[in-house]
């Protein structure tokens, strides 16, 4: 290696090094901030400052628009947010979201709800931003968090929205209603008259048929197969899209579809 090479080497080297050094060195001196128990903005514009507290020179940093009367934000954006504008979030909670209110909209506790209703005050309910038809599928986007009159919040309403994504509509839903659990089901995955194959498994033997769907049926959900050649019926366990599980194995088919569908939500 001729000395040139060996010179240029070593400089690109001592870059790295010095580049390494300056991104510790910015994580190291990072101002550690704490968030706030009950973020709000009362301008649409949320900022670090409004977010967290300590933010010191990095407080009117925007880092997410409010449109309604409040905003669900990803902790994980969130964190990254802070971090280019030198402020550590460590996020022991673990916290996956935070949700940022207009000004003044604090929630209502059981405390305070009678006179909080009394006053009018609001409280926060999802609701959707658009209409859906009976069978669609609920996505992250077709839900807001909206203010309504305490005395008028449903009862029971989903506290996270995480409990309903992906769930389809049992029924028609209109834009702006607050949704419901009882609104949603778990998504169809077979349709009454659907050609189905049915496989049949207990100790090590497997058999499939194919059969016609007696009645429509959501994934873990009951379902009954007209064997075509022996006009028979075999009660099965739908496991796909037309698909489902005879037997034994059904049953614990079933039992861990429903331990799945609970841990998702």
């Amino acid at each position: 290696m001729t000395m040139k090479r060996i010179l240029t080497t070593a400089t690109a080297l001592m870059g790295l090094a010095a580049l390494a050094a300056s991104a510790m060195a910015g994580e190291a001196h990072a101002s550690s901030v704490t968030l706030r128990a009950q973020p709000m903005d009362d301008d649409g514009r949320i900022t670090l400052g409004e977010l967290f507290e300590g933010a010191g020179a990095a407080a009117n940093v925007v880092v997410a628009q409010r449109a309604g009367a409040s905003v669900v934000l990803d902790a994980g954006q969130v964190q990254v947010a802070a971090r280019r504008a030198g402020l550590n979030w460590a996020n022991a909670e673990g916290l996956r979201r935070i949700i940022v209110r207009e000004g003044g909209s604090a929630p209502v506790t059981s405390a305070n709800a009678a006179t909080a209703t009394r006053a009018g005050a609001t409280v926060e309910a999802l609701t959707l931003t658009r209409s859906l038809s009976a069978g669609d599928i609920i996505q992250p986007e077709d839900l807001m968090w909206t203010a309504v009159q305490a005395h008028l919040a449903p009862a029971g309403a989903p506290q996270d929205a995480a409990e309903i994504i992906g769930l389809a509509a049992r029924r028609p839903l209109r834009a702006g209603q607050t949704i419901m659990a009882r609104d949603v089901a778990a998504p169809q995955v077979i349709a009454r008259n659907d050609m189905v194959e049915v496989l049949y498994q207990d100790q090590g033997i497997e058999l499939t048929i194919t059969g016609r769907a007696q009645r429509q049926a959501a994934l873990g959900e009951p379902v009954s197969i007209l064997n075509l050649q022996s006009n028979r019926t075999i009660e099965a366990i739908a496991i796909g899209p037309g698909r489902a599980l005879a037997g034994p194995a059904a049953q614990s088919q079933r039992t861990n579809t429903r331990s799945l569908q609970f841990a998702a939500r």
